[in-house]
């Protein structure tokens, strides 16, 4: 397989997904996580590949930093341009570099354990091929939004240290985020507060009640887990604040350094929030939280 997927296979995705990318001579090289095939791939199609979209800073602005983005739809779809390729290119301008992942999900024919996975070998790839793409291996973020919220708080609290055995390198090494980003997440499985539609395609019809709770994600935190910054509004209704407000608790429980904005005005999907009220912020706060935290210096 080759390790460069054409430009002309990312736009045939976002068709196939119902999105949007704008395809330029600045499109991102997007590479496969296994370039020799995926595990559990039902097929050899574009749709049993999962990618990772790589922007990189310019390296005179580059601070080490970087961070997988997880766009949501509910584990239905990807929202692959507001919610991935729009921030990447935030992150860029910022000095960190953006690695936007294409996991599989219900709509491609997959469900658990497979995003989580695809997840995972993501944090492991940039962390192992690190000083290929100028990153400090251990300022590797993950990011996600509504669904891709949920994928990355499982991210960052199911994580090994990795199969020192494994014949792959890239197993070999750490799977665990060294911080997240959670952007109005898809949180709990177990309460009135479950978004049901991406619990419903991530783990089927009549999941066993010990695989919900393991993927109520605030129940999974430990003082191992990342620190996080997360932000909701007030008036998502598809995907209500408890979930945020949840996994906050459980962190501060666990006492692992959090950060919650919870913005009165907004619909649910803002992405980077331009133009919305209160919530058009949160892509500053965070950058804030994230120098505070020294994610950004040189």
């Amino acid at each position: 397989m080759s390790r460069c997927i054409s430009l002309i296979a990312l736009s045939t995705f976002a068709v196939v997904v119902g999105l949007t990318v704008p395809v330029h001579a600045a499109d991102p090289e997007v590479i496969p996580l296994w370039p020799s095939g995926a595990p559990d791939a039902k097929g050899t199609a574009e749709n049993d590949i999962p990618t990772l979209a790589i922007s990189l800073p310019p390296k005179d602005k580059a601070n080490g930093a970087a961070v997988i983005v997880c766009p949501g739809g509910g584990y239905g779809g990807l929202a692959f341009g507001y919610e991935g390729v729009d921030i990447a290119k935030w992150l860029n301008d910022h000095g960190v570099a953006g690695f936007v992942l294409k996991y599989r999900h219900r709509g491609t024919g997959y469900g658990h354990p497979t995003p989580l996975h695809d997840a995972q070998r993501a944090i492991r790839l940039v962390r192992a091929e690190s000083k290929k793409y100028g990153v400090d291996p251990s300022r590797i973020g993950i990011l996600g939004f509504s669904a891709g919220g949920h994928l990355s708080a499982t991210a960052a609290t199911h994580f090994d240290a990795g199969d020192k055995q494994a014949k792959d390198p890239i197993d070999q090494v750490s799977s665990r985020p060294d911080f997240a980003i959670l952007c109005y997440p898809v949180i709990s499985f177990t309460t009135e507060h479950t978004h049901k539609g991406s619990r419903k395609n991530l783990l089927g019809e009549n999941p066993d009640p010990k695989l919900i709770e393991s993927y109520s994600n605030e129940l999974q935190v430990t003082p191992e887990t990342p620190p996080t910054f997360l932000w909701h509004t007030d008036g998502d209704t598809g995907v209500v604040p408890e979930n945020s407000v949840l996994f906050y608790l459980a962190l501060r429980k666990a006492k692992v350094p959090a950060e919650l904005h919870i913005y009165e005005q907004g619909k649910h999907g803002l992405g980077l929030a331009a133009g919305a009220i209160g919530a058009e912020s949160w892509p500053d706060q965070c950058i804030a939280w994230m120098k505070g935290r020294g994610l950004l210096g040189k």
